[in-house]
């Protein structure tokens, strides 16, 4: 037996955690989780995990009957893409900082105009790939999620990293070979997505008369009206989420790849791995059919790729799924954080954010602390827990970091 248990009122708690620490608050969701009365057969939880909004991060909840809204998130979708490039370290040579503006330039960040018409996050006027990306699932917009107030941002967001933990990494592998990473979701419009569906759980359990002891789980019934228009809705999200991913990823090869003419650069997008680790999917295990929630969790079925990045000035990893039954087919989605943002703002020096990130062009100012790796596990750690479930493909170290 390669997990631990963590004693459960309800079905059993497996958790991949020996040898990374975790949060009382964390078990004290976990065990609130476990004890709802539509999960099966078991939770599973990843070395990665920690208090989370709504739910556990770095938790698998399958269910029969019912989905949470909260534990899927408002971040719906978020996940990685990565992709090794023909480069090498020398054609980076000296342009580390060059590299950096550039793919600033070309990817939206951050936010400001508190997400107005000015928000240097979003397009001001989605330039044509952005809105050939959008007509490929607007319409689906309409059909399957029909809020009209995201739906105005949708298009402006499309092919933007948004903030916090969010960022695009260029990075280097043991041999030498220059790769694309980046980490970003469904935008203003999972997180409104998700904060309706949160709403009508809460008050579709508030009519039922079910009291919960945290109001986050409240869940939607399958066979209801509002847990097929979710289902549908956060289907669009995880796939307008995917395809933001796909449109940065191009935009940042673009930046690489500059006036080279090497048909390698051609067949580049089609060799990304491409994978969510915020998100619902209908999957079959132990026999039966269950609602799959891995919240900050990955997919990882024998021989499927999937990637778990570490933080800035730490090792990454491309990594290959081994099919572990009891973790319910899944991997961790990082490193996961130890201290929360506020406490790291508060722990965490700009002298020591600046000596943890040498080497790697990123920001060094006081606004990315809570990003610093001092806030984070130690991800060889986290790595070492989940031996069971994945192996590791490729290593990477990052180079460059642009963030929110």
């Amino acid at each position: 037996m390669n997990y631990e248990t963590i004693p459960s009122t309800g079905v059993p708690i497996k958790a991949w955690t020996r040898g990374v620490p975790v949060e009382d608050v964390a078990r004290k969701q976990l065990v609130e989780t476990a004890a709802l009365p539509f999960v099966w057969p078991h939770v599973a939880v990843m070395p990665d995990v920690h208090w989370g909004m709504g739910a556990t991060v770095g938790s698998v909840v399958p269910t029969e009957g019912a989905i949470v809204p909260a534990a899927v998130g408002v971040d719906i979708g978020c996940g990685m893409c990565a992709v090794r490039t023909p480069l090498t370290s020398a054609a980076l040579g000296d342009n580390a900082q060059r590299i950096f503006e550039a793919i600033s330039a070309a990817i939206p960040h951050g936010r400001t105009d508190n997400g107005g018409t000015n928000d240097r996050g979003a397009w001001s006027e989605p330039p044509m790939d952005v809105r050939s990306a959008w007509e490929m699932i607007r319409d689906a917009y309409d059909r399957d999620v029909g809020l009209d107030r995201p739906r105005e941002r949708a298009p402006r967001q499309l092919g933007t990293l948004g903030t916090g933990n969010h960022f695009v990494e260029v990075c280097l592998d043991k041999e030498d070979r220059v790769w694309l990473m980046l980490h970003s979701g469904s935008r203003g419009v999972g997180n409104a997505i998700g904060s309706h569906y949160i709403a009508a759980a809460k008050k579709r359990c508030e009519s039922d008369g079910i009291v919960l002891p945290n109001t986050d789980l409240a869940w939607l019934p399958e066979g209801t009206p509002e847990f097929d228009a979710y289902v549908k809705a956060v289907h669009w999200a995880q796939e307008y989420a995917r395809r933001n991913r796909e449109v940065m990823l191009a935009r940042a090869i673009q930046v690489l790849r500059g006036d080279s003419d090497d048909p390698a650069w051609s067949w580049l997008p089609d060799r990304a791995v491409n994978c969510h680790h915020n998100y619902v999917n209908r999957e079959t295990h132990f026999g039966r059919e269950v609602w799959v929630t891995r919240k900050g969790a990955v997919s990882a079925r024998e021989g499927e790729m999937g990637i778990i990045p570490g933080s800035m000035g730490t090792r990454s990893f491309i990594v290959r799924g081994k099919g572990n039954v009891d973790s319910l087919h899944s991997c961790s989605h990082g490193a996961g954080r130890v201290m929360s943002r506020s406490a790291a703002k508060k722990a965490i020096t700009l002298e020591q954010h600046a000596a943890d990130t040498a080497g790697v062009v990123c920001r060094k100012d006081a606004d990315v602390l809570d990003e610093s790796p001092r806030a984070y596990k130690n991800v060889e750690d986290v790595m070492a827990a989940q031996a069971d479930l994945v192996e590791i493909v490729y290593e990477l170290h990052g180079v460059v970091c642009v963030k929110g």
